[in-house]
């Protein structure tokens, strides 16, 4: 089997000369990537001071009987996704929630939902078993992610679930440099060539 030239489902690990302040230090789970572009969501960076409680009042969302949902889930910071659209929210999470007219299933075991649908199953205990929620998502135009990787941009590698939902926030661009075995401050922001 062909390994496929394209990220879906992979993440991406800024280098330490990355020039964009919004994706200094940043790890990006990859969603989407084809010859038309690319699209994933930043999985380490919180947006400040907003839970998905908060989100939950801002969109008017109750959980059935009165039944406050865990405390947990109402503390689980929401993150910044990306630049791109900003006020929109995407959840990414375990394939055990999943419909077929609004989830991408991305990787195996993880897919992406982006309507209101999956807030309230998650408020009702009947979402995934795991999840991150964020607001915004970071795209590239076609072309513009490999020529990025090419000039010593972004590293990749195979995401993991545990990675991804188990890491807390703070740790996990540490934790997907280890994964690949780097030491970061062996990691230099110029390209080299043999």
């Amino acid at each position: 089997m062909t390994k496929s030239p394209y990220l879906d489902g992979q993440l991406l690990i800024a280098m330490p000369g990355m020039s964009d302040p919004r994706f200094e230090r940043s790890v990006i789970y990859m969603c989407a990537h084809s010859e038309q572009g690319a699209m994933g969501i930043i999985i380490n960076k919180t947006t400040p001071m907003m839970s998905f409680g908060d989100l939950l009042s801002q969109l008017d969302i109750t959980a059935d009987d009165n039944k406050a949902p865990p405390e947990e889930l109402m503390a689980m910071p929401v993150l910044f996704g990306g630049p791109v659209e900003q006020g929109r929210g995407f959840v990414l999470h375990t394939s055990d929630y999943f419909t077929a007219d609004s989830s991408l299933p991305v990787a195996e075991n993880i897919a992406l939902t982006a309507t209101v649908d999956i807030l309230r199953a998650m408020a009702k205990g009947e979402g995934p078993h795991r999840a991150v929620l964020a607001l915004g998502y970071a795209g590239w135009a076609p072309g513009q992610l490999e020529n990025e990787i090419q000039h010593n941009g972004w590293l990749t590698c195979q995401a993991d679930e545990e990675l991804v939902f188990g890491v807390d926030f703070e740790d996990r661009y540490l934790a997907a440099l280890r994964k690949l075995k780097i030491d970061p401050a062996m990691l230099s922001s110029e390209s080299g060539h043999a």
